[in-house]
């Protein structure tokens, strides 16, 4: 049975009449309706909460290995709590808003915009005012009912290049977090940009750590195992203090974080991070069309990865009707624009819905109330800070690596590579992101790149005419230096 019968059998078949009258809980989440049940929920809300756990160690990492352009990281503690009470408060909105089994979080792509593209020209607090910007923005398209139309504007080939060079990109980080790839210096005099380990070959223990927990988490995937990414981090983490307990590593081998036991796992959450805003302080360090093609690019990787993501879980939890929508998807995406915003406030990225979310809509979840679960539980997550800050890069960056893997392996196959006028631009997009370092770069030649082809063959009336728009913005963009405005 497909999923848009199974949803239309769920909403038009009458419900039986229970033994008994359904509890406060039952009616608020409509379970028995959606044919679910309480444990259900609360199973689905824990294969959820464990599927993506990962993040509470990931999302500091990435981003406290950002410098802004006054030299300043952010604290890794502080990240910790920002990134859980963020994704516990959003989640909680999700399922008691939203009612649907969709978790969220800081989202993998749109931290790296910020860590490494809008920081280091501006402030921190400036960075995350864009965020909050392009979440105000979110929730403007979806009062107005815009977002759908907007999502239809760009071709499916292209928001399919987005994704996976956004993929490409996070595994290049990855890589060169751990230590695997690194940047060999200008000194050397040579047009060779990296290089293989710290010197041309890999060498040192904290390298090994991350090479096997590259093997690990793909083999772990490969067998469909639940809960992959953070096994393999948790199975990493242990083995990196052994290995650091036993082996006397090089002080800096394992860069920002050491592995070494906390003396007391429990702690109090530090919310130094929270409100630290500047909403328009960026206009003043990068300029008006700068930061506005900043505030876009946040808000494009934003959208697209939610909307795809939103349609995925629900399509797993059987929610869909029969034309393929979601009923009551304003709530989801008025949710999921706040999310945007509530990241800036509390400094910890952008949060957006999550695909890890399939996990539990696998175990039976279809209602908000396993949301719900998997909100609390971060909440407990709260006062494990030090767990967290224990975890090095080497142990966390082959989740980078997976995740750049899944991205590209559910989007490359929906390019369609015979027709050029949409495979050059996906194919530029894609390779442009992590080899000029920008996703900025890559979506305005891919977008300027689609105009032109499409011009070129005659079929430009077939380019919505909000895309001429943006494709012109970028080509601005790019010629503000030789105009002398940037």
């Amino acid at each position: 049975m497909s999923p848009s019968t199974t949803a239309k059998v769920v909403s038009s078949s009458p419900t039986p009449p229970p033994a008994t009258a359904p509890g406060a809980l039952d009616r608020f989440f409509r379970i028995s309706e959606r044919g679910s049940t309480i444990p259900r929920e609360i199973r689905g809300g824990l294969a959820t909460f464990f599927a993506m756990a990962y993040i509470i160690v990931l999302n500091p990492i990435i981003l406290s290995s950002g410098v802004d352009k006054y030299g300043h990281h952010l604290d890794n503690g502080q990240l910790v709590t920002a990134t859980v009470l963020t994704a516990a408060f959003t989640t909680l909105l999700m399922g008691v808003i939203g009612n649907v089994p969709i978790a969220l979080a800081a989202g993998l792509g749109v931290n790296t915009i910020v860590a490494l593209q809008l920081a280091p020209r501006m402030s921190w607090p400036d960075a995350m005012g864009m965020v909050v910007l392009a979440g105000l923005a979110i929730m403007v398209l979806v009062a107005t009912g815009l977002r759908e139309r907007v999502m239809s504007a760009v071709p499916l080939g292209l928001r399919k290049a987005i994704a996976i060079g956004i993929g490409l990109f996070i595994v290049l980080i990855g890589l060169v977090d751990s230590g695997f790839v690194s940047r060999i210096p200008d000194a050397a005099h040579t047009t060779v940009p990296l290089q293989l380990g710290g010197n041309g070959h890999l060498l040192g223990w904290p390298v090994l750590v991350f090479i096997l927990g590259v093997l690990v988490t793909l083999a772990l995937l490969a067998r469909k195992v639940p809960g992959a990414i953070l096994i393999s981090i948790v199975a990493m983490t242990v083995l990196a203090l052994v290995v650091d307990a036993v082996a006397h590593i090089t002080p800096g081998a394992w860069g920002l974080t050491v592995p070494h036991w906390p003396g007391n796992p429990v702690s109090t959450p530090d919310f130094g991070l929270l409100g630290k805003v500047s909403l328009f302080g960026g206009f003043g360090e990068v300029g008006i069309v700068t930061g506005l093609l900043f505030v876009f690019t946040v808000l494009l990787s934003c959208f697209f990865d939610a909307m795809g993501t939103i349609l995925g879980v629900s399509d797993e939890a059987h929610l869909l009707d029969e034309e393929g929508d979601l009923p009551g998807m304003s709530k989801v995406l008025m949710v999921d624009g706040i999310a945007t915003a509530a990241g800036g406030l509390t400094s910890c990225s952008a949060n957006t819905c999550y695909a890890e979310s399939t996990a539990g809509a696998g175990e039976g979840a279809r209602t908000g109330l396993a949301s719900v679960v998997t909100g609390l539980l971060f909440v407990v997550a709260l006062f494990l800070t030090p767990l967290a800050t224990m975890v090095p890069a080497q142990a966390a960056t082959p989740a980078l690596v997976a995740v750049g893997f899944l991205i590209m392996a559910g989007a490359v196959r929906d390019i369609d590579w015979s027709d050029f006028t949409i495979a050059v631009p996906a194919f530029l997009t894609m390779l442009l992101m992590p080899f000029t370092y920008s996703i900025t770069n890559g979506i305005g030649i891919g977008f300027i790149t689609f105009c032109l082809l499409r011009l070129a063959t005659g079929r430009g009336r077939e380019v919505p005419p909000a895309l001429y728009v943006v494709a012109g913005v970028f080509v601005f963009y790019y010629l503000m230096p030789a105009l002398g405005l940037a």
